[in-house]
């Protein structure tokens, strides 16, 4: 495992390429992979077709430690993640007797049939562990290093969950901004300056434009608390020289509860 670990988001959905429905499930699981010292470094939105969903997720899986993949393992006809997933590992996808019987139980708490269509949803690559699903039962799964979730949001984010202890533990990632009146055309040159400076400290501008004029934060991460107050330093005499009254703000992560997966 590569040290910090490293990850990647598999989309899978043509309503996220169509543009009618926006994802929201990338911000979730990027803040708490980074809470856990995981490094996000790819995001990829994959097509309702079963080459392009086999392929990412073989690829993904040899580039990253961990792949996660959200959107089409519902129980309508385009919804092909499972099937693909499991042609990806070459395996077969079958009723898991487990999934069947969580789903069997909750729906017959509510009165619901359990007809062949959520019947769907059982249905789990051999050699699979299961994902819970506090929320409507059908489970997501886990096989390698690819990790198999629903796309409804509230789902996803339970099922994240439920696993995110299981992960590896890297160094969290520490987060200062640097608030100021200034434009980016300001001070580029300076800042890259520093960036060659602090090469361990990732340095970002993120403009924005308000009715009272021009606003620009710059946000500096790393995981070593020194070379960040060094590099976040530079960056404040910097600004001070063209904007003397910048914000500072300095983010620590949450302390984590006592994580059970495997440390570096």
């Amino acid at each position: 495992m590569k040290n910090p670990p490293t990850a990647a988001i598999m989309i899978v959905g043509n309503e996220i390429l169509s543009g009618r429905t926006q994802d929201i499930n990338i911000q979730f699981i990027a803040e708490r992979l980074s809470l856990r010292g995981i490094k996000l470094a790819e995001v990829r939105v994959v097509r309702d077709e079963e080459a392009a969903v086999i392929k990412a997720a073989r690829d993904l899986g040899r580039e990253y430690d961990y792949v996660f993949s959200t959107g089409g393992i519902g129980p309508t006809h385009d919804d092909i993640t499972a099937e693909c997933i499991a042609k990806a590992f070459n395996t077969t996808l079958e009723i898991n007797p487990e999934a069947k019987r969580r789903m069997e139980e909750f729906y017959a708490a509510r009165g619901t049939v359990m007809n062949e269509g959520r019947l769907r949803m059982a249905r789990i690559p051999a050699g699979a562990e299961l994902i819970d699903n506090s929320i409507s039962a059908a489970p997501g799964f886990k096989i390698g290093n690819v990790y198999v979730m629903a796309g409804v949001p509230k789902i996803m984010q339970v099922m994240f969950l439920s696993i995110e202890q299981t992960l590896a533990q890297g160094v969290p990632m520490l987060c200062n901004t640097v608030s100021c009146s200034l434009k980016e055309g300001d001070i580029a040159i300076e800042m890259e300056q520093i960036q060659k400076q602090c090469p361990d400290v990732e340095i970002g501008s993120y403009p924005l434009m308000a009715d009272s004029g021009p606003s620009l934060n710059l946000v500096l991460r790393g995981t070593d608390e020194k070379l960040l107050k060094t590099a976040t330093d530079k960056i404040v005499a910097m600004v001070k020289k063209l904007d003397p009254n910048p914000v500072i703000a300095y983010q620590r992560p949450p302390v984590l509860p006592p994580q059970k997966g495997p440390k570096l």
